[in-house]
């Protein structure tokens, strides 16, 4: 029996597969890697198929910009992030009052692991995952209603691992893996 379409490992994009090559520039200019080391890694990044291979290939990299937190913020209103967009290693989303969706399914997503930080007063929340991601909600903290999250049936190794910490206030966060 062939398996189905959608528990085939999903191919990387040229997104992806740029933000890698910038990755491994980076590394090079940082002194991380040899200039050997990075025509052997370019080769690898250039031929590679997965999202699997891709984070392997990139694993022994120290965390890029480690330090560097992006904020997004509003008192009311929406928070509203889709499509190709990069997701950067530690994200704060604030909001007073409204809600908050971010769709990381289709987003450039460089780290291993990626931490963002609920301060939500009031509205809903929702963030949908990429198929291969894994999620951890222990350090967040609701007031009012509980997360719901229901883990992918058939997970796949080697995705980004989505870190979730904060507080929501009155508001609930849902939380959902990609369809395709």
């Amino acid at each position: 029996m062939s398996p189905l379409p959608e528990d085939r490992t999903p191919l990387i994009s040229e997104d992806d597969r740029d933000a890698a090559v910038r990755r491994l520039q980076e590394a090079y200019a940082e002194g991380h890697i040899t200039h050997d080391e990075l025509d052997g890694r370019l080769h690898q990044v250039l031929t590679i198929r997965t999202h699997s291979e891709l984070m392997s290939a990139l694993a022994s990299f120290p965390e890029e910009n480690a330090g560097t937190t992006s904020t997004i913020a509003a008192a009311g209103g929406r928070i509203h992030r889709r499509g190709v967009w990069r997701v950067p290693r530690s994200l704060k989303v604030e909001s007073a009052f409204g809600r908050v969706h971010l769709d990381l399914s289709r987003a450039v997503i460089e780290h291993v692991v990626v931490d963002i930080e609920l301060q939500l007063g009031a509205g809903r929340a929702r963030i949908t995952l990429p198929r291969d991601a894994t999620v951890d909600v222990e350090d967040l903290h609701t007031g009012w209603k509980d997360t719901l999250y229901k883990p992918h049936p058939h997970p796949r190794p080697g995705g980004p691992r989505i870190r979730v910490s904060g507080t929501m206030g009155f508001g609930r966060l849902k939380i959902r893996h990609a369809r395709r």
